[in-house]
């Protein structure tokens, strides 16, 4: 059983770490020289697949886009999520 707990909790600071790259990524875009930098690039190819699963869904409104925003609250639910089964199965 350690095992699984170890591998659990990396699991989840991975998706806090993702949840981080996310709002670099969002911070770029007030920067947008900065997808060109070699970080900026790497941000993007981290990135980017995970966001394409949001990509059909209105979520621009008034020419804000919401997507970064959504994929966070979607990651955050996920872990949330774990985190109670994990609670349900060995508790």
């Amino acid at each position: 059983m350690p095992i699984i707990i170890t591998i659990i909790n990396w699991l989840l600071r991975l998706l806090d770490f993702y949840s981080i790259i996310l709002i670099i990524y969002a911070l770029m875009s007030w920067i947008p020289n900065l997808y060109e930098t070699w970080f900026g690039r790497l941000i993007v190819k981290v990135s980017r697949p995970y966001l394409s699963l949001f990509e059909n869904l209105p979520l621009q409104i008034w020419g804000l886009d919401f997507t970064i925003l959504v994929a966070l609250i979607v990651l955050q639910f996920v872990q949330r999520f774990i985190i109670i089964v994990f609670n349900g199965v060995f508790h």
